[in-house]
C-alpha cells in the first residue's frame, strides 16, 4: 500500500525515529500505525545486542529527595556520546527511571522495566523505543534507593556527571545544619572517600595496607620495630585521606569533618552522624550487558 507523508511525520513525531526507519516500519506494517509503533520498538530491542560491546561511559546521574528528607534516590542511566545525553528525549527517559526508583524502590534493572509510566508503557517500552532513535548503546545503570531514614541529601554536580547520596541520623534542627549536610555531600562529590569511617573499613582491606606500608619501609633498611612505626603511621594518613569523618572539612582546613558534625545543634542534641553515602561518577561502573 501506498504510505503517505502524514503518516511518516505523524509517526516520527511520536516516536522520533528517523526517516528511513520510520518508511520501513509503516512498510513492514502496511499502514497500522500502532504495529509501526511496535515494530520500532522491537528494532529497538534487537539492535541492542549488536551495540553490547561498545562503550557508554556517557549519559546523566540524576537525585531526588523528599521534601521531608526521609527518601531519596540516586541513579545512573548511561549512553555512548554527550550529544546524546543532553538530548530532551533521553532526558526524559532518564527522568523516568529515576522516578520508578524513587517511587517504587525496584528490586532489579528488569523491574525497573517493568515499571508502568504515562501512556500505558512500561519504562522497557520506552528503553525500547529510546534505543531505536539513537544509534547508541544505552543502559540503565547504577540505582540506590533509601526510604523512612532520618535524614537524606543529594548533590548532583554541574552536568549531571558526577552526583552523590548522603544518608545522616540526627536531622538537623536548623536550616544551617541542613546546609552543612549539603556541604559535606559536595566534600564527598570532590574528595572521593571510600568509607563513612574507620570502622567501615574491612579488616582485610587494613591487613594488606599494614603489609604493604611494612615492606615498604624494610626496603629502604629499616629494622622491623621501626618499619611498624612507619606502617602504622602511613595507615594513619590512609584513614584521614579515605574515611569521610576523618577528612579535614573542605570549608574549615581547621577541623575534621567529625569535628563540624559534632558541633552541631541537632534534636536529639547528640550532633549528626553520617550513616552512608553513595557516590555515583559517570562510567566508573558500566555494566557489561543491557
Amino acid at each position: 500500500m501506498s504510505i503517505t507523508l502524514e503518516q511518516i511525520k505523524t509517526l516520527r513525531d511520536q516516536t522520533g525515529a528517523g526517516m528511513a526507519d520510520v518508511k520501513k516500519a509503516l512498510t513492514e506494517s502496511d499502514g497500522d500505525m500502532e504495529a509501526a509503533v511496535a515494530y520500532l520498538r522491537k528494532r529497538g530491542a534487537a539492535s541492542a545486542a549488536k551495540r553490547a560491546d561498545r562503550d557508554s561511559n556517557e549519559g546523566l546521574i540524576l537525585t531526588k529527595t523528599s521534601d521531608d528528607m526521609h527518601t531519596g534516590a540516586i541513579v545512573e542511566v548511561n549512553c555512548e556520546t554527550d550529544f546524546v545525553a543532553r538530548n530532551d528525549e533521553f532526558t526524559a527517559f532518564a527522568d523516568n527511571v529515576l522516578n520508578v526508583v524513587y517511587n517504587e524502590g525496584p528490586a532489579d534493572v528488569e523491574a525497573i522495566k517493568a515499571a508502568a509510566i504515562d501512556g500505558g508503557k512500561t519504562i522497557g517500552d520506552a528503553f525500547n523505543e529510546t534505543l531505536a532513535k539513537f544509534s547508541e548503546r544505552i543502559l540503565i545503570g547504577r540505582f540506590h534507593r533509601v526510604a523512612d531514614v532520618p535524614c537524606v541529601v543529594t548533590y548532583t554536580h554541574v552536568g549531571n556527571k558526577l552526583g552523590v547520596m548522603l544518608e545522616a541520623d540526627g536531622v538537623p534542627a536548623d536550616e544551617d545544619g541542613q546546609n552543612l549536610l549539603r556541604d559535606i555531600a559536595m566534600q564527598i562529590a570532590a574528595m572521593s572517600p571510600g568509607y563513612v569511617d574507620r570502622d567501615a573499613v574491612d579488616a582485610d582491606v587494613i591487613t594488606k595496607e599494614m603489609e604493604i606500608y611494612t615492606e615498604q619501609a624494610v626496603a629502604t633498611g629499616k629494622p622491623a620495630n621501626i618499619a611498624e612505626r612507619i606502617a602504622k603511621g602511613r595507615l594513619e594518613k590512609f584513614f584521614q585521606e579515605n574515611c569521610l569523618v576523618d577528612q579535614t572539612f573542605v570549608k574549615d582546613s581547621g577541623k575534621t569533618v567529625a569535628e563540624v558534625l559534632a558541633g552541631v545543634k541537632t534534636a536529639s542534641g547528640d550532633g549528626i552522624k553520617i550513616t552512608g553515602f553513595k557516590r555515583f561518577s559517570l562510567g566508573d561502573s558500566v555494566p557489561s550487558e543491557d
